[in-house]
C-alpha cells in the first residue's frame, strides 16, 4: 500500500512527533487544526494545513466527519490519530476502511474488542493471562454490593467503555458503594457516552507496569521491553522510565511475554500497549488492559531500543513486515520521561494557560524535549494542559535520574505556570531514587510538598 500524503488528526507535540516521522520517510503531512491551533508549531512545520472545525475540541479533533472530510479533501491516503481524541475509535478507523484511506493503527475490530474493558479482560482470560478477581458488567447498585461480598473489599469500579482515570472509584467500605455506584455511572456516561461499570479487586501496593508491543500484518508479533508508568495522579501518568525498576528478571520476561502472547493470539496490528498491575506484596501481576495506539511515553522505549515507533506504525500501514525479530531487539540503559503541563501543583494542578515570555529547555547529550511550544506561544484554554515531555537517558537509572534532576533545574519557562517544580520534587526524593514507587507515591509526595510549603 502507497503512504505518500498523511492527515494528521491530532495537536501539539504528538502532531510535532508525527511530521518528524513522516518527514524522514519522505512523506508529506497535512495537519487538521482547529481553529485554535492555526498558528502553531505542528501547523508551521506540516506541508499543508486544513482548518476543520473551531476551537471546541467536540467541534474539531472529536469531530469525525470533519476529519474523513478532510482526509479525502486534500487527496490525503493515509490518517495518523495520534493519541487521545479519536485514537481509539473504532468508528473512526472504520470510516478510513470504507473511504480507502489507510488507518495508522490496528484494524477497527481490534480497536473494538480491547476499547471495552470488559471484553478485554474475558479475552486476555481466554489466552491465558492472569486476571484480576472481578466481574463483568455490573447492572445496580444491588449487584456490586453482591460482588463486593464475594471478592472484598478494598475493590475498584472502573468504567467498561473508557480510561484515563474517568469512571474509577476505590471503594474502601461498603457504605460508600452505592453512592461511588451512582457517581461513577454518570461520569462514565457524561465522559464515554456508556456508563457500563464493572469491579476489580484493589491492590494497594501496585505498580504499573504496561509493555510496547509491535505487530504487522503478516503474523509477526514483538516486545520493545516494558516502562514503569507508577507514578500517577489521579490515574494520570506523571513520569515514565524504562526499563521498569526493581523488578526481578523472571517476573520482567513474564510480563513481556503475557503482552506478546495477548498480541499475537488476535493477530494484533501496529504498535499497542498491554498494561499490567504489579502486586508489589505478593510478586504476581495481573492484566489490566491494552490500549490501540502510539502511548504518550513511547519515547523511554525509543531510548532505550534505538527503534522509532512512529515510522514503524507508518511502515507497518503501508504493508510492510516488521523489520526486525525479537532476538534483533536490544535494550540499553535507562531513560525516564517527565510530562511538563501548564498547570498549578498548590492549587490543586489548576491549568495555567497563556502567553510563554520565555523558553529555555534544556541541551546536552542524552536529553531529549518532545514538544510544540516556544517563546511568544499563547497556550490555548481548550485542551490538554501539556507543554511536553522531557527524557533523559542514562547508562543505569542512577544516571539517568541525577540528568533528570539538572535536566528540571535547567528547564527555564516564564509567562505561565508549570510542573516543574513538582517534578523536580518527586525525581529528587530518595523513595523515587531508590526504585521504590507504586501508584500512590505521588499522592504522598503531594501531601509532603503541600506540607513544606505552608511552614514556609
Amino acid at each position: 500500500m502507497t503512504v505518500s500524503r498523511v492527515l494528521i488528526a491530532n495537536r501539539g507535540e504528538i502532531a510535532v512527533r508525527i511530521i518528524r516521522a513522516c518527514q524522514a520517510l519522505r512523506i508529506e503531512t497535512v495537519l487538521a487544526v482547529s481553529a485554535a491551533d492555526r498558528e502553531s508549531l505542528p501547523a508551521r512545520l506540516a506541508n499543508r494545513t486544513i482548518c476543520i472545525g473551531p476551537a471546541s475540541a467536540s467541534e474539531s479533533y472529536l469531530n469525525r466527519n470533519a476529519i474523513i472530510s478532510a482526509a479525502i479533501g486534500t487527496g490525503s491516503d493515509a490518517l495518523h490519530p495520534g493519541y487521545g481524541f479519536l485514537a481509539e475509535s473504532s468508528e473512526l478507523a472504520q470510516a478510513c476502511a470504507d473511504e480507502g484511506v489507510c488507518f495508522i493503527g490496528p484494524k477497527p475490530q481490534q480497536i473494538h474488542q480491547m476499547g471495552n474493558k470488559i471484553q478485554a479482560r474475558i479475552l486476555a482470560r481466554q489466552f491465558g493471562l492472569p486476571t484480576l478477581p472481578g466481574s463483568e458488567k455490573i447492572h445496580s447498585y444491588e449487584e456490586a454490593a453482591a460482588i463486593a461480598e464475594r471478592i472484598g473489599l478494598p475493590l475498584m469500579m472502573k468504567a467498561a467503555a473508557g480510561g484515563g482515570g474517568r469512571g474509577m472509584k476505590i471503594v474502601r467500605e461498603i457504605k460508600e458503594l452505592r453512592e461511588m455506584f451512582a457517581s461513577a455511572s454518570a461520569e462514565a456516561r457524561a465522559a464515554f457516552g456508556d456508563d457500563t461499570l464493572y469491579l476489580e479487586r484493589y491492590i494497594a501496593n501496585a505498580r504499573h507496569i504496561e509493555v510496547q508491543v509491535l505487530g504487522d500484518s503478516f503474523g509477526n508479533v514483538i516486545h520493545l521491553g516494558e516502562r514503569d508508568c507508577s507514578m500517577q495522579r489521579r490515574h494520570q501518568k506523571l513520569v515514565e522510565e524504562a526499563p521498569a525498576p526493581a523488578i526481578s528478571e523472571l517476573l520482567r520476561e513474564e510480563i513481556r511475554q503475557a503482552a506478546v502472547t495477548l498480541a499475537r493470539n488476535f493477530g494484533y496490528e501496529n504498535a499497542g500497549t498491554v498494561e499490567f498491575i504489579v502486586d508489589q506484596d505478593a510478586g504476581a501481576f495481573f492484566f489490566l488492559e491494552m490500549n490501540t495506539r502510539i502511548q504518550v511515553e513511547h519515547p523511554v522505549t525509543e531510548m532505550i531500543t534505538g527503534i522509532d515507533l512512529v515510522q514503524e506504525q507508518l511502515r507497518v500501514a503501508r504493508g510492510e513486515k516488521l523489520r526486525f525479530s525479537q532476538s534483533d531487539v536490544s535494550f540499553r540503559g535507562h531513560a525516564i520521561e517527565c510530562r511538563i503541563n501548564a498547570e498549578l501543583p498548590e492549587q490543586g494542578f489548576r491549568p495555567s494557560p497563556g502567553l510563554i515570555t520565555e523558553w529555555l529547555p534544556p541541551e546536552g547529550p542524552n536529553i531529549r524535549l518532545d514538544t510544540h511550544c516556544y517563546t511568544g506561544y499563547t497556550v490555548p484554554m481548550f485542551y490538554d494542559s501539556m507543554l511536553g515531555k522531557l527524557i533523559v537517558y542514562g547508562t543505569d537509572r542512577a544516571e539517568a535520574v541525577d540528568r533528570m534532576v539538572r535536566a528540571l533545574e535547567l528547564f527555564t519557562v516564564s509567562g505561565i505556570n508549570t510542573t516543574l517544580a513538582f517534578q523536580h520534587f518527586m525525581i529528587s526524593h530518595p523513595e523515587f531514587a531508590a526504585g521504590r514507587v507504586n501508584t500512590h507515591l505521588v499522592d504522598e509526595l503531594i501531601t509532603q510538598l503541600l506540607a513544606k510549603s505552608r511552614a514556609a
